[in-house]
């Protein structure tokens, strides 16, 4: 199905694969545009993408934030 402006294309951001091949800093500036709590990114950028909250990986990959933003 095509999108319409009806129904717009949704853009996800592979977040399993930025999390993999990102450094801490990166993690942690993709985790504050989702506005995550500062005392909890510093929790966050050390774990595996897997092991995040389903609910929170869901936000970041359909967040619209692209791999640029993050650079």
């Amino acid at each position: 199905m095509k999108p319409t402006k009806y129904m717009p294309k949704i853009e996800t951001l592979d977040g399993a694969g930025f999390w993999k091949n990102a450094y801490a800093h990166q993690r942690g500036k993709l985790l504050k545009k989702v506005n995550v709590p500062e005392d909890q990114i510093v929790e966050l950028v050390n774990k595996k993408y897997m092991e995040i909250p389903a609910a929170l990986r869901y936000e970041i990959e359909t967040s619209g934030i692209n791999k640029k933003d993050l650079q």
